[in-house]
Parts: C-alpha cells; structure tokens; sequence
C-alpha cells in the first residue's frame, strides 16, 4: 500500500513540475526615478511599417489582442487611453522563437514473477517481484515560445520609463488571443504605481 502510495505522490510530483513549466514567466524593469503615480493616460505609438509595407491580417489580429488586453489591464489601474498630449507612450513587440523544453520521465523496471518448486510440500510456489523505480529519462523536445513585451516612454524625457514582458510556450505555430491575454495579464500582475 505505501509503495501505492509514493507512486501517486510521483505522478503528482511529475504533473505540478510539467504544468509549471508550461506556464508563463513575466519580468518587468521600471525607471526608479520616476512615480508611476504621476501617470495616468496614455496613447498608443504608430508600428513602422517602412520594411514591410504590406500588413497581414495576422499581424492586424496581433495588434488588436494586444491594445484590448493592455487597454483592459490599464484601465483597472485608473488609466485612461487619450487621442493627444498623453503622460506615456506605449509600444509592443511580439516575438515567436523556437526553443527546448526539458523533458524528465520516470522510469521503472519491469514487474515479473518467478516459479519455484517446494520439495517439502511438493507444490509449485510463485514470487511476485513488483516494479522498481529506476530514475528519470531526461530529453530535450523542441517547442516554440512566444513573447510579449509593453513599454512605456515619457515623451516629454523621450525615454523608456517602464518595460515588462512575458514568454508562454505555446501550443501552435502563432500566438493565440487567448496567449496574448495571458502573457498581458502576467505582465501587469507585476505592474504597480506606488514608488518604491
């Protein structure tokens, strides 16, 4: 019964180190000078599009799940998006890289039995010989990962007050809306006003 036991506590082990790898890890750098509190609306800056003059409706899809996800994070904040004279300036990036994921797999010996012959009772015996935890089978599988990153210029100073940005494995070759709006949302998590 306790090997029973271990062997789910194992697979519980395994399944909490697979989801926590699959989740998103967001990071932000801020400006220790500057009080956020002293912002309170923002305007959006035009994509350069000199290199690609063509946009695809991938690329228009992106631009709409980002601006609503960042817009909605914001505005819970107090924030509100203005047409002219705003205190900051937001940018994006999206970047879709591939990249290894670890992968860690028990592995167990193979549970047989062995058949004897008892000379005193004149019977055949069977031992069971249960399956014995060996170690882990460590791989490397090839994911892609996607990465959001929001800044936050002062157009007054003409400089980045504040950058955060999230990577998510992800699940196809783009980044969903539904990636956008986690990889936003761990983002903002960390965002906060108060000068520290």
């Amino acid at each position: 019964m306790s090997r029973l036991k271990s062997f789910y506590i194992l697979v519980l082990a395994v399944g909490a180190m697979l989801l926590n790898s699959c989740g998103t890890s967001a990071h932000i750098e801020k400006d220790p000078a500057i009080n956020l509190a002293n912002y309170r609306t923002y305007s959006w800056t035009e994509k350069d599009n000199n290199i690609t003059k063509k946009k695809s409706h991938l690329n228009d899809m992106a631009e709409q799940n980002v601006k609503s996800a960042v817009n909605a994070e914001l505005q819970k904040h107090g924030w509100r998006e203005v047409t002219s004279d705003p205190d900051v300036l937001l940018s994006y990036d999206l970047v879709i890289e591939r990249s290894v994921s670890q992968q860690r797999d028990p592995v167990y010996s193979q549970p047989y039995t062995r058949t004897y012959f008892n000379p005193y009772t004149r019977r055949f015996g069977t031992i069971y010989y249960p399956s014995q935890f060996w170690g882990y089978d460590t791989y490397d599988i090839p994911v892609k990962e996607g990465t959001v990153m929001i800044s936050m210029i002062d157009p007054k100073m003409d400089k980045t007050i504040w950058q955060g940005w999230a990577t998510k494995q992800l699940n196809s070759n783009r980044i969903t809306a539904e990636d956008v709006q986690k990889n936003v949302k761990s983002i903002f998590k960390k965002f906060d006003t108060a000068n520290k």
